[in-house]
């Protein structure tokens, strides 16, 4: 929300006194003195005026986890075990999910409460890729690669998949990177040959890459240089 949006849903402010107040250099934002009406103002943003806190803002919350197979990428769930579960942190009903995945599928996950951040990393306008290592029921062709590229018409969506790079790495395995993250999507695509994907495991979501020393089921916060990568 734009700061001086911010100032003025507050009771005590006008919009008279908005711009008195800015234009006196009497408001800060996480510490630094703001004049700019303009200026974002988050859920994460302290904001105070003459040292009285108007909003006392709240941590951001970064998580890298290795998900397992058997639990649902939800925060809650009658049936069955959640990612969320797996979480032993405070105010865990904070928390969304960046970028889903299935049931059995395995590997990186990104877990927040910063939904700006999330919706950069997971919308499709962005463009940054998810990376699977796929392993199949049928061997995996060289037109698969083309395939791929080309992309893949789905008929529920009436759409056509943005271009896949494909790696062949054995005869019933590869690397694939998406930048979506269509319904089932990748068992969609490899299902075009009939082939079935028997595992699927997601190694990186653009420049974060699953931490090797995460074993299933096990988390860690994201450190600095994570978080602004992305």
């Amino acid at each position: 929300m734009r700061l001086d949006r911010f100032l003025s849903n507050l009771p005590r402010f006008s919009r008279k006194d908005v711009r008195f107040a800015l234009a006196g250099k009497r408001i800060k934002v996480d510490g630094q003195t703001v004049s700019d009406p303009l200026h974002e103002v988050r859920e994460f943003s302290r904001v105070e005026c003459d040292d009285e806190v108007l909003q006392l803002g709240k941590p951001a919350r970064y998580f890298m986890l290795n998900k397992p197979t058997g639990c649902v990428s939800a925060t809650i769930d009658p049936q069955h075990p959640t990612v969320l579960d797996l979480l032993n942190e405070p105010d865990k009903h904070d928390l969304h999910i960046a970028g889903r995945l299935d049931f059995n599928t395995t590997g990186l996950m990104l877990i927040t409460n910063d939904g700006v951040w999330s919706r950069r990393l997971t919308q499709p306008q962005t463009k940054i890729a998810k990376t699977y290592y796929v392993e199949t029921e049928s061997v995996i062709g060289p037109e698969y690669v083309e395939k791929f590229a080309e992309g893949f018409y789905f008929a529920f969506e009436d759409l056509t998949t943005q271009p896949a790079e494909l790696t062949v790495l054995g005869p019933r395995s590869a690397r694939l990177s998406i930048v979506e993250g269509r319904y089932h999507q990748v068992k969609r695509m490899f299902g075009h040959f009939d082939n079935k994907v028997l595992r699927l495991h997601r190694e990186s979501m653009g420049p974060l890459c699953l931490d090797p020393d995460l074993a299933p089921g096990a988390y860690r916060p994201l450190n600095a240089a994570e978080i602004l990568a992305i």
